[in-house]
């Protein structure tokens, strides 16, 4: 079962066909003699841990990089891309996983950059709106042609880039992680898109650790692991668990590593002020513990139009969970509590100390970390190297004497020590760029960023998007090595079932508001989904101004 076959379909016309692809960066092989083809009128679903070489064998398609052995065959003619724009000609289009979208940029400026139709040397202005209304009306985004980028929220990008894509009439196209930014109906309304494109004839690569739907829209699977094929063949002869073990070479028993629970997850949110009569000495003690380990308080927190009154809790050695649909304020909460965006209103403290007046820097000098959902524009600087991003929020700690020397073989043992601790591949040199790096070896850095910092509170938004499930795993580790130091963390997430592996509480925000909250012993998918809808939880505000889910 799940054999390589030089063949996936006998019946279909390969539009591609990848044969024997070689690769290596720094001495190590990162592809290793990769074939496989891909039929027309077809979807193969591409699927491997972070580091496995998709993205590799994706950008030589794309013309970026060059192979060091093997070829491709783009239907009866050898095809050897030198630019991304030989791509382009050959009518292969990507939807990235990073965006690559002018955000200053009107919608319409965005889809034709490249390609503007003329006539005698004039831009036809009109052809421009009809064609973008067309191609927004077919990704079903209904805002204005003229639209800036930047007034997009991340799903409507998401949706923008596959636009440009249908743009250029492929006929291939490879969808990089495309589901990441969009909600369920979103995401929904892409796959009916994408069945529609393949009935035209057009061939697709989905590249996805969103396994089900990896299942749901493929005709055919290809696994890598460590830059070698490792399995294809039809869906049908997939599932989930022998995927998983293909994917990462070894049984993943749990999903979710193991932690014993935070013992505040038994205190209500905000029971400073409401607890409960103590019925008994060990009450006491833990009525007691709750009252005196709050390292996040926040009190009564608004700002107009974005979040209102929020009020909630991170005590030490605890994981509390945020969840929500998109819109519903979770990120936006994240920014303000790190200083980022302003508060009308509300009181933020951090370990005793009030926070809600200091800059980002205060914050980070006073113990509070900030992952971003997007690591690439705000986590990273993706040109640095890989010891100069770990260092950027403590370096200014180890500076020495009266003219700030840092003192760098003290630096370099940081870096080893932090290094070791996430896991980071050991094949990757400290000064090599981070942009090399896989996306789940990017987030390790990221978190490394913070570590060596050793912060008090963590807000992590989104820690484990666009990584695969090896890399999940580890991430999930250090979480809870966090915890289990002491460490508070707030982790906000749009998949539930993680939410509901690694928090002792889950608040589940919508409209702007918390409102519901949740205990570990409590988790119910069902009551966060309506929580999240604002199902059964309508106030008297809502009521009257005739608002409805």
């Amino acid at each position: 079962m799940n054999t390589v076959r030089n063949d996936i379909r006998a019946d279909g016309t390969s539009a591609l066909l990848f044969q024997g692809i070689e690769k290596s960066f720094f001495g190590v092989k990162v592809l290793k003699g990769i074939s496989f083809p891909v039929p027309t009128a077809h979807t193969v679903g591409l699927v491997g841990e972070n580091g496995a070489g998709k993205s590799t064998l994706m950008n030589i398609l794309g013309g970026n990089l060059q192979p060091d052995a093997g070829s491709m065959k783009w239907g009866e003619s050898t095809y050897r891309p030198q630019s991304p724009l030989a791509a382009r000609k050959a009518k292969i289009a990507f939807v990235h996983q990073e965006l690559n979208l002018f955000t200053n940029l009107s919608i319409s400026e965005n889809l034709f950059l490249t390609d503007f139709p003329t006539m005698g040397g004039l831009i036809r202005r009109a052809e421009i709106e009809r064609r973008t209304r067309e191609l927004l009306d077919e990704v079903g985004l209904p805002v204005s042609t003229d639209t800036l980028v930047e007034k997009l929220s991340a799903g409507e990008r998401q949706l923008v880039e596959i636009a440009k894509a249908l743009s250029i009439d492929p006929h291939l196209i490879i969808l990089d992680e495309p589901t990441t930014s969009l909600t369920s109906r979103e995401t929904e309304h892409l796959f009916g898109l994408m069945d529609r494109l393949r009935e035209r004839g057009i061939a697709m690569i989905y590249i996805s650790h969103a396994l089900n739907d990896v299942l749901r829209v493929c005709d055919d699977i290809v696994v890598l692991r460590d830059g070698e094929l490792v399995a294809s063949g039809p869906r049908s002869e997939f599932t989930i668990e022998p995927m998983i073990s293909q994917m990462v070479g070894r049984e993943i028993d749990q999903l979710f590593p193991p932690r014993k629970r935070a013992s505040q997850n038994l205190v209500p949110r905000g029971a400073n002020s409401d607890l409960p009569s103590p019925h008994s000495e060990s009450d006491q003690s833990l009525l007691t513990l709750a009252a005196t380990s709050v390292l996040l308080d926040v009190r009564n927190v608004s700002q107009p139009g974005i979040v209102q009154n929020i009020d909630l809790q991170v005590h030490r050695g605890e994981v509390v969970g945020i969840s929500g649909l998109m819109g519903s304020g979770r990120t936006e909460l994240a920014r303000i509590l790190f200083g980022l965006d302003p508060v009308d209103q509300g009181t933020v403290t951090l370990d005793g100390e009030r926070i809600d007046g200091l800059s980002p820097r205060e914050r980070i000098a006073r113990g509070l970390a900030f992952l971003t959902e997007s690591r690439r524009d705000e986590g990273l600087c993706m040109e640095a190297a890989i010891a100069d991003n770990i260092t950027l929020t403590s370096a200014s700690k180890r500076n020495r004497g009266p003219f700030g020397w840092l003192e760098l073989s003290e630096l370099r043992n940081d870096v080893n020590r932090i290094r070791q601790s996430v896991t980071l591949t050991a094949t990757a040199r400290d000064e090599q760029p981070v942009k090399t790096l896989s996306g789940g070896n990017q987030q390790k850095v990221v978190l490394a960023k913070w570590l060596l910092n050793e912060p008090k509170v963590f807000i992590l938004d989104e820690p484990t998007r666009g990584i695969d499930v090896g890399a999940k795993y580890e991430v999930y580790t250090l979480i809870n090595q966090l915890a289990e130091r002491g460490a508070g963390v707030l982790m906000i997430s749009s998949e539930i079932e993680e939410l509901i592996g690694m928090c002792d509480r889950i608040l589940v925000m919508s409209r702007g508001e918390i409102r519901d909250e949740i205990h570990c012993h409590e988790f119910d998918r069902e009551r966060i989904l309506k929580a999240a809808l604002h199902e059964g939880h309508l106030s008297s505000s809502d009521s009257e101004n005739g608002r409805s889910v």
